[in-house]
């Protein structure tokens, strides 16, 4: 890990239920010219969280691929057209969409087929912390503690 992401003798400021929280509590110390660069904040109890975003079927796996592949084929039909002869280049830019459609719809309906019925849903996945920890240098614990006793509205217990 590399030197930014340590510190020699780390020791817990305090533990926050969110990241804003914890944020916010080191952002009071900058405000009060406490050394911020000897804090860390860490997440910790790490879960992974799924959200479900729809169910898939063969037309929107079909729509979503002709979707892909046609920004692919415009790509790769611009790029070629920049090349093509006078008068060439639309169709070129064209063809390339076409193509790149078809290519996405098999593409996509390829994967889709392969996994058997077995994923018929759309989701995007995240990982999350459930607490953040702000930890100082030890040498520089009691003066933290002391500033964040006078931290306004400071609803965390340390």
């Amino acid at each position: 890990m590399p030197e930014i992401f340590s510190l020699q003798f780390p020791q817990s400021l305090g533990v926050f239920d969110a990241y804003a929280d914890a944020q916010k509590a080191v952002d009071y110390l900058s405000d009060e010219e406490f050394p911020v660069e000897n804090c860390l904040i860490v997440g910790t109890d790490l879960k992974q969280v799924e959200r479900v975003t729809g169910r898939l079927t063969t037309p929107r796996v079909a729509a979503a691929g002709a979707a892909s592949g046609a920004w692919l084929g415009l790509l790769i039909g611009t790029l070629l057209g920049i090349f093509a002869k006078e008068g060439s280049w639309l169709p070129t830019v064209l063809g390339g969409v076409a193509l790149g459609i078809v290519f996405g719809v098999v593409w996509g309906l390829f994967g889709y087929w392969a996994t058997r019925g077995q994923r018929d849903f759309s989701s995007v996945t995240k990982v999350v912390a459930t607490r953040y920890e702000v930890l100082v240098e030890h040498k520089l614990l009691a003066k933290g503690q002391e500033l964040l006793a006078k931290m306004p509205g400071r609803a965390q217990t340390f």
